[in-house]
């Protein structure tokens, strides 16, 4: 059995969608519980075993699986008819895996920090500036319409959804894209899902 613990417009949003692309919604339940919100609202759900009751967590016959960046690459690989991850043995799987390790080690950090107004010359030698983030992008994007080329995979999903969530960026190639992603059905499924089961 696997379960996926989602709370509506929270990060968890991006792996339900992620489940429609994968065409897994008969194979993974989404069980809807609450989390304590950035704002104060909300609270803690007891039916979310994720050691901080925080979401996305990703359950799979009583083994968890949390941050988004495991979580996309596992249900990638669990269901990779679906194709969108990168298999061992493909040469872009080097890049597929240093794009998902990048939003988790540098993006979220980056756009969390640029969010709270936190900035010290530490942290862009650390993490790099959000300038940075949107050059690195695109270069990737200037002639190819997804990170990897032609076809839209796991990485695209995870690293387009910041800029689904806080606006796109003023940048062209990285606009398009993002456009591209989130026409998307699993983009229009979390949409939808996350409205009629949003507070």
């Amino acid at each position: 059995m696997i379960t996926l613990y989602h709370s509506p417009n929270s990060r968890s949003t991006r792996i339900a969608g992620l489940l429609k692309e994968l065409d897994a919604l008969d194979r993974v339940a989404i069980e809807v519980v609450t989390i304590q919100r950035e704002d104060g609202s909300g609270a803690r759900d007891p039916r979310n075993p994720h050691p901080d009751g925080k979401v996305p967590l990703l359950v799979h016959d009583g083994n968890l699986i949390w941050e988004s960046s495991a979580i996309i690459q596992y249900l990638a690989e669990l269901f990779p008819e679906a194709g969108l991850n990168v298999p061992v043995g493909d040469p872009r799987r080097g890049a597929y895996l240093s794009w998902l390790a990048w939003y988790a080690g540098v993006v979220e950090p980056v756009l969390v920090l640029q969010f709270l107004g936190i900035d010290h010359p530490g942290i862009a030698k650390t993490f790099r500036t959000h300038d940075d983030l949107k050059a690195r992008l695109a270069a990737a994007l200037s002639d190819r319409p997804y990170l990897l080329g032609d076809r839209y995979t796991a990485a695209d999903l995870l690293l387009h959804s910041p800029y689904a969530w806080f606006g796109k960026p003023g940048v062209p190639e990285i606009d398009a894209w993002v456009e591209r992603c989130m026409d998307r059905p699993g983009a229009r499924f979390a949409a939808e899902f996350d409205a009629k089961h949003g507070a």
